[in-house]
């Protein structure tokens, strides 16, 4: 019986791509456009490699691609590239790193509270521009920020991340409160977790009903000069909003992780502001995720081609 043959796009860490090709005749792709493929050259690729199992980090697999005589297609991240409907229909397995890293997220996240309250990204680049003396108003002055102990943390989503954020606070010394309708323990309704919290951190997943679950009625809630934090997704809140509660310092600051389509334009108006950091997705971005999330998709893979079913996907609320 013919082995299966694996086009691998991505860098996958040595010891998965090692395991993987245990079952299967690897192909790999020493250069690529730095855009990804295209629909089309993807389809040629898998032509012209025989290919049986695509690995994929965010390549477009539509029509053509499935159409092909691929049997699995895994994805190293949320299988928002691949037509879902077109696959089944076709009899293509996808697969996709099934969880998120709690820690590196939680991590993340708090650094982007600490650079935040204590305008880390502005005072570095007066450092870096020899600014720092310039004026009449000294940086100690100019760059006050607040402490947070004894702050309140409202937690809103208290899955996987949300736990992760709420003990490290915890031993910060904070104060923590949560909102969630599906856990118990959360006793505290959005309106009143907003009347509360100094910080407002977001953990939830991106369904239809938390779709712009953040908008100006939840920004203009929030304690004045509070902080926002969002590691979710960006379509979680109206940026026009955010951007309009910066401005009236309604919301004194922001952290964002996200954006839709994970791109935010140059010319956006957030990005003017001095009291908000962004980073491009970086939740979890951290060697030891990479390797974690690549080598139970290639367990998965594995199973898979074994006639086993691979280990089951978390539901959304365990974000």
């Amino acid at each position: 019986m013919r082995r299966p043959r694996a086009l691998v796009l991505p860098a996958l860490p040595e010891r998965a791509l090692a395991r993987l090709g245990e079952v299967t005749d690897l192909i790999e792709v020493p250069s690529r456009p730095s855009l990804g493929f295209t629909d089309e050259q993807l389809a040629d690729l898998v032509v012209e490699t025989g290919a049986t199992v695509l690995v994929t980090d965010g390549d477009q697999v539509r029509t053509s691609v499935l159409g092909l005589h691929l049997d699995v297609v895994a994805v190293m991240g949320p299988p928002t590239s691949v037509d879902l409907a077109l696959a089944a229909q076709r009899g293509v397995n996808v697969l996709h790193a099934r969880d998120r890293d709690p820690d590196a997220v939680a991590e993340l996240t708090l650094a982007l509270m600490f650079a935040v309250s204590r305008h880390i990204v502005t005072a570095d680049r007066e450092v870096r521009r020899g600014r720092v003396y310039q004026g009449k108003v000294p940086p100690a002055q100019r760059h006050r920020g607040r402490r947070l102990t004894g702050r309140t943390l409202g937690i809103v989503g208290l899955g996987r991340v949300g736990r992760a954020m709420r003990w490290r606070c915890e031993g910060l010394g904070m104060r923590v409160i949560v909102c969630d309708p599906q856990v118990p323990e959360a006793t505290h309704t959005l309106p009143a977790l907003l009347a509360e919290a100094d910080v407002v951190s977001l953990h939830v997943p991106l369904t239809a009903e938390t779709r712009g679950l953040f908008g100006y009625t939840e920004f203009g809630a929030m304690r004045p000069g509070s902080i926002y934090l969002n590691t979710s997704r960006g379509a979680l809140h109206d940026l026009t909003a955010l951007v309009d509660a910066l401005r009236r310092g309604q919301v004194g600051g922001a952290g964002l992780d996200h954006f839709e389509g994970e791109w935010l334009d140059p010319s956006h108006p957030l990005i003017s502001l001095p009291n908000v950091v962004l980073t491009p997705r970086l939740g979890e971005a951290t060697g030891e995720t990479r390797e974690e999330l690549a080598e139970a998709l290639v367990e998965d893979i594995t199973r898979l081609l074994r006639g086993e079913d691979p280990e089951p996907a978390p539901t959304p609320a365990s974000i």
